[in-house]
């Protein structure tokens, strides 16, 4: 199972991954013009992600990533010992730095704020132009 508690880990990394990285693509590939950047379900993912990941961490709900992650791990849905969130307890093992968990959902609902903000400064094509591009 341990094989399997990796793979949730690495799929829960590419998730962070996208979220932070899809971030820059839109900021760098508006200036650089890049079309795809603006494709509205590119931004729809993009934009869905990080509220889903804001609005668990304010409700203080678990990441069921992290929940199964550490389940498939110690084979028990009690997190006792588990109280980081997948961002935190990664963090806090790279930097040796442990943060409350409060600062990790301030920096989730801020972040989310930026991306819709961003939406609104670089917005995604429309669907009726979406539709006229692939005719």
């Amino acid at each position: 199972m341990n094989w399997l508690a990796n793979a949730v880990l690495v799929a829960h990394a590419l998730l962070a991954l996208f979220i932070v990285c899809g971030f820059v693509a839109i900021w760098v590939g508006a200036g650089l013009r890049w079309k795809w950047i603006r494709q509205r379900f590119f931004r729809l993912v993009h934009l869905s992600a990080i509220v889903i990941v804001a609005t668990l961490s304010l409700l203080g709900i678990a990441c069921p990533l992290t929940t199964l992650e550490d389940w498939l791990r110690t084979g028990s849905l009690d997190t006792q010992g588990f109280t980081q969130g997948f961002i935190q307890r990664w963090v806090s093992r790279l930097l040796y730095y442990d943060l409350p968990g409060w600062v990790f959902t301030l920096l989730y609902v801020a972040f989310g704020l930026v991306v819709l903000l961003t939406w609104r400064l670089i917005p995604p094509e429309s669907a009726r132009r979406s539709k006229a591009m692939r005719s």
